[in-house]
């Protein structure tokens, strides 16, 4: 099972690289999200994927069973979640607010620094 996750993840992420790799910001903000959920998965199989033991620890022990799962990556996994999805909020507001103010969601057309009637500035000294 872990292999079939590892693919998972492997998959999402270049699927995440290339869409990031966009000229265009809807696009770019996919690429973010699966990234996202391809980070949380990553956290998720690193902590052993079993449901024959739940990661609690006996009554009369100190630590968890051999082949418990690590609550670790779970708890991460709960804060990654948060994060990703506030920061998606974050870029999606941004993204809306640029195409309102420039009418384009291409990035090439988004150059307002370098405009092009200006000669291009020297390439070397």
């Amino acid at each position: 099972m872990e292999a079939v996750f590892a693919v998972v993840v492997g998959i999402f992420f270049a699927f995440a690289i290339y869409l990031m790799l966009s000229k265009h910001t809807i696009r770019i903000l996919l690429g973010v999200a699966i990234m996202g959920n391809a980070v949380n998965l990553l956290l998720f199989a690193s902590g052993r994927i079993t449901k024959e033991v739940p990661p609690i620890i006996p009554p009369a022990g100190d630590i968890l069973g051999a082949g418990a799962a690590n609550p670790l990556p779970q708890a991460l996994i709960l804060t990654a979640i948060v994060i990703s999805f506030s920061f998606f909020a974050f870029l999606l507001v941004l993204a809306y607010r640029a195409y309102q103010d420039l009418n384009t969601d291409n990035t090439d057309e988004m150059r307002l620094a370098e405009p092009e009637d200006q000669p291009l500035p020297p390439l070397g000294y």
